[in-house]
């Protein structure tokens, strides 16, 4: 606990750069297989999850959240977990199977009959592999995390992009996910090197398995929030339409997703351990919100500005059409960026009821405005989820922070700066557009954009707003925090 801290900035920047590599790998595929498949593929694909996708939230049963969300946790109480979390995988496969049929009746296509059964056995394999990682999160192992992680992604890339040139059109895509997962499991369990024993009745697992259940129950009804529109234009406008709106709307979440997925581990992980020491708690969740929001404001504006620019580059002249989609949604771009924190200080403060009713507001609220775009196809959907998500933010900000020890207050402290550095970065980058409108080169475009936007944004912070010195005394913190590591190895050597 003395070293948390700094276990957790070294976890942190571990995650980022595993992060950044997943990135470049999954931004790669992506313009890879926009070259090598068509729009009807990543529909069909698209379809399955309409079933494939909910189900796959009920595989850790939210009871690798639990484990790591636990003060203190038994060898027995893991054991149960893990045995319950391949019952219900093998479950959750035979309900995939038995779905198939009517997901071909409800779309009028045969193709997704052994799709929908193919997918089904990564629910099994995935949950073979959910307490292992659980385990290594506890220990804040994420350096060992991260490196499995970009292997898994590496290997299944490789495997996607040689089925797709070979001429397996969809199956790609599923071929990469079942690789990635059968890679990971061999990894964690290797890393972990923990062997689970027999399930007992009595390893007080009922208070883990209510957790679990909330925080699950919490993921579907977020993921039906957000992807209930998949579904609409899947049936009402075809597989061709929801390819392109799938395309636009992953290429628009992947910056942000990465992450929150590289810092929100390290943070929940961590500020579980703190759940008890409020001051503490409040100080490590700030300076980790700020980080987060200072780099995704960034990102946003790049989007925002380029749009044309980054859909050529990534997917090709093919997918022109989704340059619509893709701006339409960089608003949530933003949004998200300033509301996924606020996950990680319900979860690991025990305030997973409020985050199921949170996610019990917003569902029917987009589900109307998907209903409301319908009519207008994928852009009409786009634009509906966005104006959704942007009238939401402060009633959702609010909401969390009710009765916290976090503040609007602090919040406001903490994203108005990056906000206004952001907005100026927004009016620099749009006249660079207008200064680099004759270039035919749409990389040239981009990386003078970024570079542009970069430059001002990180002045605008660090230097006419004052905050050099908060991070670069952060920065202090962590070059401390690498060097505690190196010595307590170079010590362990010494022994």
């Amino acid at each position: 606990m003395d070293n948390l801290k700094g276990m957790m900035i070294r976890g942190g920047v571990v995650r980022l750069c595993g992060q950044a590599a997943n990135f470049a790998l999954r931004l790669g595929v992506m313009a890879a297989l926009a070259r090598l498949l068509d729009p009807q593929d990543f529909g069909l694909v698209a379809m399955t999850t309409a079933v494939t996708g909910a189900l796959q939230l009920f595989t850790t049963a939210g009871l690798s959240s639990a484990t790591v969300q636990k003060e203190t946790v038994t060898n027995e109480q893991m054991s149960t977990l893990f045995w319950v979390n391949l019952a219900v995988g093998m479950m959750l496969a035979l309900i995939c199977a038995a779905a198939a049929p009517a997901l071909v009746e409800f779309y009028n296509e045969p193709r997704l009959f052994w799709l929908t059964v193919a997918a089904g056995f990564g629910f099994f394999l995935s949950a073979v592999a959910v307490q292992h990682s659980a385990l290594l999160q506890r220990q804040l192992r994420y350096t060992t995390l991260t490196a499995i992680e970009v292997l898994s992604q590496a290997v299944s890339v490789a495997a996607g992009v040689a089925m797709a040139f070979y001429g397996l059109a969809y199956w790609a895509i599923l071929g990469m996910t079942l690789i990635s997962t059968a890679v990971y499991i061999v990894c964690v369990w290797v890393a972990a090197g923990w062997i689970p024993g027999p399930p007992r009745r009595t390893a007080g697992v009922r208070g883990m398995l209510s957790f679990g259940g909330i925080v699950t129950l919490n993921s579907l009804v977020v993921y039906v929030a957000y992807n209930f529109e998949k579904l609409l234009l899947g049936r009402y406008w075809g597989a061709d339409a929801l390819g392109i709106y799938e395309r636009g709307y992953r290429l628009v979440n992947l910056p942000t997703a990465e992450l929150n997925g590289a810092i929100g581990g390290v943070a929940f992980s961590g500020l579980s351990r703190i759940q008890s020491d409020l001051p503490r708690l409040k100080s490590y969740f700030l300076k980790g919100y700020t980080i987060v929001l200072s780099m995704t404001l960034p990102i946003t504006v790049f989007c925002a500005v380029f749009v044309d620019d980054i859909v050529e580059v990534v997917l090709g002249p093919k997918w022109r059409d989704t340059a619509v989609i893709f701006r339409l949604l960089t608003p949530t771009i933003l949004v998200f960026g300033i509301i996924n924190p606020l996950a990680w200080l319900l979860y690991s403060a025990g305030l997973q009821v409020r985050s199921l009713k949170i996610a019990l507001v917003i569902a029917p609220l987009v589900g109307a405005a998907y209903l409301i775009g319908l009519p207008y196809g994928p852009t009409g959907v786009a634009f509906a989820y966005s104006s959704a998500m942007v009238l939401w933010l402060i009633p959702h900000v609010l909401w969390c922070l009710h009765g916290t020890v976090i503040s609007p207050r602090d919040i406001l402290f903490a994203a108005g700066r990056p906000l206004l550095a952001g907005a100026a970065a927004a009016a620099v980058a749009f006249g660079a557009q207008l200064c680099l409108g004759g270039s035919e080169s749409h990389l040239l475009r981009l990386l003078l954009g970024g570079c542009t936007i970069v430059a001002t944004y990180v002045w605008m912070l660090l230097f006419l707003m004052g905050q050099k010195t908060v991070y670069f005394d952060l920065l202090k913190e962590l070059q401390g925090a690498l060097s505690t590591k190196t010595h307590e190895k170079s010590a362990a050597k010494v022994q």
